[in-house]
């Protein structure tokens, strides 16, 4: 799965505001190719925490010249990515990492990844939808290859919705009608929870309000995370808070499972590799789930919908055998058969071109009562203004917006308050890091 503790996806930042402090320091070793002779078999070592073992299985029978180690890392930031950027600073990093979109300008600025340009990956553009290639595209070169993203949508139980007489909401308006109909009908059930440890879902629902938090004037970052849309966004859910009508608590937790399971939560606001988490954590649960659009802010308008979750499959600075990583990391995302095999493990949404009719996605589910769920994320991913940016210091951003949330809730504070101080701290996050920063307003 594409997560942050369980994920964020984002769009590209642009190169000249990390390369303008002069900033390359951070990996302790250089990438080299190693030559080989005829015969000799290369070995690659790979860090992701999607269980793709039987992807990488599938390649080591089929490429008996370059053999893959998958190693699983925790996928957080104080876990996987931890240990990644220690690796870079002592020398010895792996061939290959799973990064998440939102967390390459962070590895750009300690000069952590691959030129691939210089090896050939130009020629794979095509291969992949264009957005997502340009993840990992800085100053005109190829960083990393694209992985899957996370389209979202609304899961909903069909048949709760059905014993409250509950219409599948359309906008956000009805979306809060329908929570007031659950708190009055659901004997203690909730419609859904708001989880203040998830910066990043917060972040997509203010993407798709149409909220930008990050952007570039030339060499300097511009912060705009207390405007009047994401706003508009945080006074919503806080009325959901202080009106009881969601569970607060951390999604994807033993908690939120729990409910989840036992139909004391109906609905989850979640992206498309979210099926993997509902089928395997709530079997008794199977045939009752369904998908829709993401409901709207205004009805009639231009369908909005927005990302999270996503992520590239990086070369680190430093590997010996960067052409051979390449082939696997091309070959992992785009072979037919290796996709189906990371779909079903909660791979996301894939970044390859062409791969969806006749995949795995490509079909009536039983567990979504038949549906085929995925047509919804074709048209959410279409839905999707892929102008968002992500900065080089979303990690300690997110941990600081996270704290905020939990503080407000706790001390009944204002949601929406915590947006300017969030603004103001992630400037200075930036400026700590020797970039040039400044507040929008």
């Amino acid at each position: 799965m594409l997560r942050w503790g369980a994920g964020a996806a984002g769009s590209l930042a642009a190169l000249p505001a990390l390369t303008a402090c002069g900033q390359t320091v951070g990996a302790a070793r250089t990438t080299t190719q190693a030559p080989t002779r005829r015969g000799q078999k290369v070995r690659l070592v790979f860090w992701t925490w999607v269980p793709m073992q039987k992807t990488v299985d599938l390649w080591n029978r089929t490429h008996p010249d370059i053999q893959v180690e998958m190693q699983t890392i925790p996928a957080n930031v104080q876990g996987g990515y931890q240990k990644m950027h220690s690796s870079l600073t002592a020398g010895n990093p792996p061939d290959l990492a799973q990064v998440e979109y939102h967390e390459l300008p962070g590895f750009m600025l300690v000069n952590g990844l691959t030129n691939l340009s210089e090896y050939g990956a130009d020629a794979l553009r095509d291969s992949y939808v264009p957005w997502q290639w340009k993840q990992g595209v800085f100053d005109g070169k190829v960083y990393t290859i694209p992985q899957a993203s996370g389209p979202m949508g609304l899961f909903y139980r069909r048949d709760l919705f059905a014993k409250w007489g509950i219409e599948t909401p359309t906008t956000w308006a009805e979306f809060e009608q329908a929570a007031r109909v659950v708190k009055a009908r659901g004997n203690g059930a909730r419609l859904c929870a708001f989880a203040p440890n998830q910066p990043p879902w917060f972040a997509a629902m203010c993407w798709q309000r149409g909220a930008r938090w990050i952007s570039t004037e030339g060499d300097t970052w511009v912060v705009d995370m207390d405007n009047a849309l994401s706003r508009e966004v945080a006074d919503y859910w806080e009325r959901m808070v202080r009106d009881d009508l969601v569970f607060v608590e951390p999604d994807m937790s033993s908690a939120w499972y729990k409910h989840v399971q036992t139909g004391q939560i109906s609905a989850w606001i979640g992206p498309q590799w979210g099926d993997a988490l509902l089928r395997g954590n709530a079997p008794g649960t199977a045939g009752k789930w369904r998908v829709a659009q993401l409901p709207q802010w205004e009805a009639g308008q231009k369908p909005a919908s927005a990302n999270w979750g996503g992520s590239s499959t990086a070369i680190l600075q430093g590997t010996r055998h960067p052409r051979e990583a390449l082939q696997f990391a091309h070959w992992i995302n785009t072979d037919r058969k290796a996709v189906d095999l990371n779909v079903s493990v909660g791979y996301g949404w894939p970044a390859a071109t062409g791969v969806f009719r006749g995949s795995a996605l490509d079909k009536p589910d039983p567990f979504f009562g038949g549906q085929r769920y995925n047509d919804v994320f074709t048209v959410s991913d279409r839905s999707i203004d892929t102008s968002w940016k992500w900065s080089p210091t979303t990690d300690a951003d997110f941990a600081q917006l996270q704290d905020a949330f939990g503080a407000a809730i706790a001390e009944n504070g204002s949601l929406a308050g915590t947006l300017a101080d969030a603004q103001k701290r992630t400037v200075d996050n930036l400026l700590a890091k020797g970039l040039k920063a400044r507040s929008a307003r």
